[in-house]
């Protein structure tokens, strides 16, 4: 199947169905479409993304709806994820063999997106609740359209969406392990593993893209505003997590040591 049909579909599909879409392998003998005009993506009626502002539970995991409102913020996120990645299949040029490489790379990290998606709404309806039931937050959705260029996806999506994730996951599945909810805890050890991998990748290309510049430089360019390397971390800074990505140390330490206050970005309980 073609690469941009296959996306489309995902992108435009207003079924969880479409949004699963699986395949084998792509193929790239359609060309990109750059100008592709879109808003939003598909979403049936019961799971539109909407502005509301939904806040993650602080705590008391052990009661269903708490655990269930986690799971769902889970959720949301890997669908944002694989829809924002199936907008770059589309959007993004695959005239040379690299850039055809890239994107095999974002088509494995969408299956990827999709398993969690999958694992996390499957323990959503184990706690008795379904995808839908809680708003749906576009805040992520909302800065694809400032995406213009592969690095600036690289940027966003790996180094500081995913990047973040190594943190909450790794966090949350101690959190859910310490309450025995060991179904939760591996769910969400499988998403921190693969997240390792997702990050590496947008690693790689912007260090292949960066030319004279450092990789720290070239990331913080490629940041639409108002995101900065805030975003790119959690509750807790897991810097091994970072080191099996292989991000070079200097980065890693700049990361860490990186604080602003931008209001939505600031996290008063970082850890140093």
């Amino acid at each position: 199947m073609e690469v941009v049909d296959f996306a489309r579909e995902i992108l435009f599909g207003s079924s969880l169905k479409s949004k699963l879409l699986d395949l084998d392998k792509i193929s790239f003998e359609k060309t990109a479409i750059p100008d592709l005009e879109f808003t939003y993506p598909g979403r049936d009626k019961g799971i539109e993304l909407s502005e509301q502002q939904m806040r993650f539970p602080k705590g008391h995991f052990h009661i269903d709806e708490k655990k269930a409102q986690a799971l769902h913020s889970f959720a949301n996120h890997e669908l944002l994820a694989v829809e924002m990645m199936a907008a770059a299949l589309i959007i993004y040029p695959h005239h040379t063999d690299e850039l055809k490489r890239f994107k095999l790379g974002i088509f494995h990290a969408l299956q990827d997106e999709q398993k969690h998606f999958k694992l996390y709404t499957n323990r959503l309806n184990e706690v008795g609740y379904a995808f839908g039931d809680f708003p749906l937050n576009d805040f992520f959705w909302k800065q694809m359209h400032k995406l213009k260029t592969p690095a600036q996806f690289c940027a966003v999506m790996s180094l500081t969406f995913e990047a973040a994730n190594l943190d909450f996951a790794h966090f949350y599945e101690k959190v859910f392990r310490e309450l025995g909810d060991n179904k939760t805890a591996n769910i969400l050890k499988v998403v921190y593993e693969d997240e390792i991998s997702h990050v590496q990748l947008g690693a790689r290309y912007l260090d292949r893209w960066k030319e004279d510049k450092d990789l720290w430089s070239y990331y913080n360019e490629s940041l639409p505003w108002p995101l900065t390397p805030a975003r790119s971390k959690g509750k807790l800074f897991v810097e091994e997590a970072r080191r099996k990505a292989r991000l070079d140390q200097e980065f890693i330490n700049k990361v860490k040591g990186y604080k602003d206050d931008f209001r939505v970005t600031h996290r008063k309980d970082w850890k140093e």
